[in-house]
């Protein structure tokens, strides 16, 4: 392989995506937002539309009919908004863990991973009652869902730590990324 080709994971059919994965709380959303108006894309936060979708918040969706399911819907929405291009999407952090979503991520877009320490996540997420899979005790939560995806974001083109970075620094680090990547995909 010469030094211009890619290896197959870095060809995605589809270069008018933005597509953002990681762990809760590494800041998918609030980067999205930045990075959505900065490219004049439209922001499409995959848990949003769930929600507008099922008419109910993720909390209730897994309470009420549990992860699986939430997980089925997941795959659906992602299949319909990866349609169209010139998207950020922010996708929730388990959205990873289906091998068809990868797939569905990666021939359509150029996907950036965002991580964070276990302690940074676990600070972002103090309080915060509204996230299903952290019932219970938060911190032990948080390391062991770390654990067991370690290696779940690592399809991605690149990854960006957000540790102790705003929204706007990890947006430029992306910006770069994507810019380099896409325009290999071009031509």
């Amino acid at each position: 392989m010469s030094g211009d080709e890619m290896p197959w994971n870095t060809r995605p059919a589809n270069t008018g995506n933005l597509i953002l994965i990681g762990m809760m709380a590494t800041g998918k959303s609030s980067v999205g937002a930045v990075l959505a108006e900065q490219l004049g894309y439209e922001l499409v936060d995959l848990d949003h539309e769930i929600i507008r979708k099922e008419g109910r918040s993720v909390s209730e969706i897994f309470a009420e009919e549990g992860e699986g399911y939430f997980r089925a819907v997941e795959t659906e929405v992602l299949r319909q908004t990866v349609q169209s291009s010139r998207q950020v999407i922010a996708t929730g952090g388990g959205a990873v863990l289906a091998p068809v979503n990868r797939g569905m991520m990666i021939e359509n877009g150029i996907v950036v991973a965002l991580s964070a320490t276990a302690e940074d996540i676990i600070s972002r997420v103090a309080g915060d009652n509204k996230r299903p899979l952290l019932a219970g005790n938060a911190e032990e939560r948080v390391r062991r869902i770390l654990e067991e995806r370690k290696d779940a974001y690592s399809f991605a083109h690149c990854t960006v730590d957000t540790t102790d970075l705003s929204a706007a620094q990890v947006s430029l680090h992306i910006l770069m990324h994507y810019r380099v990547l896409a325009f290999k995909h071009v031509g």
